[in-house]
């Protein structure tokens, strides 16, 4: 019951108003008045065919207010996969506590992902423990890196997820867009989402080449 209160409360405060620059951006990829087809678009960071709600947006206002990232509900334990490839380059999984006040905010265990073109992806709250790859590893799209937890500041049990380019005194975070069952989507707090992932490239390739030839 506390979670489904706490849920309803994130819900009803998405509607608050961020300051930051980058919000009416935000908003506009999300209500499709804006098309941006040359971004890049990421695999849901959970299994194919799994559905997940999504409980935060981008800047909405419980802890999202001045950020581009996502909230999935989900329970602990649950396999946590790469958004995009990428090198593994800063992880934690050791911290074991976490609630809803921001003295736990450094307790979150996490993966950070470095990409081809410089951004990065975060994967935080795991659980203790719940970090299956290593700083130096290279990962697939789709390839399992950790486990969902319940650490950090965190009302319950929960995948926030984030991408960003640069570093901590100078970086700019990057609303991003997903394969789902209905195609590529920027995503809507209080919606669930089917993890869909994209048809592999070397099939892509074989199905254009027969259409050449006919």
């Amino acid at each position: 019951m506390r979670n489904l209160y706490l849920i309803i409360l994130l819900a009803c405060a998405s509607c608050a108003v961020s300051n930051d620059p980058l919000r009416p951006t935000a908003r506009n990829l999300q209500k499709g008045r804006m098309r941006d087809d040359s971004s890049y678009i990421y695999a849901l960071p959970y299994a194919a065919g799994k559905s997940y709600l999504m409980v935060q947006g981008y800047f909405t206002h419980f802890s999202h207010r001045n950020r581009a990232a996502i909230d999935f509900k989900m329970p602990e334990g649950t396999t946590v996969t790469a958004a995009r490839d990428g090198v593994v380059i800063r992880t934690e999984k050791n911290k074991n506590r976490g609630g809803l006040n921001k003295r736990f905010r450094k307790d979150a265990n996490y993966i950070v992902v470095q990409h081809d073109d410089g951004t990065q992806a975060g994967y935080w709250h795991l659980k203790k423990n719940g970090v299956l790859v290593h700083v130096g590893d290279t990962v697939r799209q789709g390839q399992p890196i950790g486990l969902s937890g319940n650490t950090g500041y965190t009302a319950f049990p929960h995948l926030h997820f984030f991408v960003w380019l640069g570093d901590e005194d100078n970086w700019k975070q990057i609303p991003t867009r997903f394969y789902t069952r209905q195609g590529p989507r920027y995503l809507k707090p209080m919606r669930s989402y089917q993890s869909q992932y994209p048809e592999p490239l070397s099939k892509t390739t074989s199905k254009q080449k027969e259409g050449a030839l006919k």
